[in-house]
């Protein structure tokens, strides 16, 4: 009895985007040059008319601006009122100038402490890592949250959402949430409150039922949370694209985990970008795979009058990423 013919997957919507560059011609004919035609945009500032002029100076170079990120202030993260008030109707006004602009969605970072590493270490060919070693870290001393717990992380996160969702999903843009970065437990007195990782992520999900919040999904950063990301990341990462909860994807691999972690060449990590990207293709996920913390070399400065993502190492994963998207397409 003849076998069935093997069905092809459907082919991927998804496409190589950028982040934090802006849209002078310089910067623009370095996507264009490398293949890259969708991006978040680096903007001058998030009033409607601003955002329209980027927005069409990318389109003339022939180049999608889908996204910019947007900054949270203290006072929301920190719940200094009453000026959190006032800042939340300012990202709700963010909202509505992005969607009159024809924006998809905004990426922003809920971050009662910031992004937190140890000192680089050295890799190949005179590249230097972002590292992050705990054994070396001083998480003796409070930040300026001073000490706060899961449970009011939560509680503050709650009390944006609530606020800031029902204006998103009014206008149709999308809020994509980046991960804290590095997930663990306590950090400088700070609980992470997607730490653990894949439970962190899902109650974050759950706290606003809306197709409106969702993630800026990073690669790197959830893979910072787990004990052995080469066979615990892929499930994390389907489970939130079924969902619908992929936004954004900061596509970039780590050496480690949790604790003691590398940021390091797409291509040495203990992450399976091909699998990654297969699993993106498999749930349909059909929005940017992205750059992110690219390693550094003293070869590689910007060009005058450009951002300093215009980079050598950002060249080599455009191309990493769209051959990778390739390669998922052509089974």
């Amino acid at each position: 009895m003849d076998k069935p013919e093997k069905q092809p997957h459907k082919k991927a919507a998804m496409h190589v985007g950028v982040q934090g560059i802006g849209t002078s011609p310089k910067e623009l004919a370095f996507l264009v040059r490398h293949g890259v035609t969708h991006m978040d945009a680096s903007v001058g500032d998030t009033e409607t008319e601003t955002l329209v002029r980027h927005k069409a100076e990318a389109a003339e170079a022939g180049v999608s601006l889908e996204m910019i990120h947007i900054g949270l202030p203290g006072s929301i993260t920190l719940a200094q009122d009453p000026q959190r008030d006032t800042d939340i109707d300012a990202v709700c006004k963010i909202i509505e100038n992005a969607a009159a602009a024809g924006l998809r969605g905004l990426n922003y970072n809920f971050c009662i402490l910031n992004h937190q590493r140890t000192e680089s270490t050295p890799g190949r060919g005179g590249s230097s890592y972002s590292t992050f070693d705990f054994s070396k870290y001083d998480n003796e001393t409070l930040s300026e949250a001073g000490e706060v717990s899961r449970e009011e992380a939560f509680d503050r996160i709650a009390y944006f959402l609530e606020r800031v969702i029902p204006v998103a999903e009014a206008n149709r843009i999308q809020m994509a949430c980046h991960p804290n970065d590095p997930p663990a437990p306590v950090l400088r007195g700070v609980e992470r409150w997607n730490y653990p990782i894949f439970d962190g992520l899902k109650r974050f999900a759950e706290i606003v039922d809306s197709p409106y919040h969702g993630f800026n999904f990073c690669c790197g950063t959830v893979s910072e949370g787990l004990d052995d990301p080469g066979t615990e990341f892929y499930e994390i990462l389907r489970y939130f694209g079924e969902q619908k909860k992929l936004f954004n994807i900061h596509f970039r691999n780590i050496r480690g985990g949790l604790h003691n972690f590398q940021e390091v060449w797409p291509d040495e990590g203990h992450l399976d970008m091909h699998k990654v990207a297969e699993t993106l293709r498999d749930v349909e996920y059909p929005y940017m795979l992205m750059p992110d913390h690219a390693p550094g070399h003293p070869d590689d400065p910007s060009p005058p009058g450009a951002s300093g993502r215009v980079r050598q190492a950002w060249a080599f994963q455009f191309g990493y990423i769209i051959a990778l998207i390739q390669a998922v397409n052509s089974v």
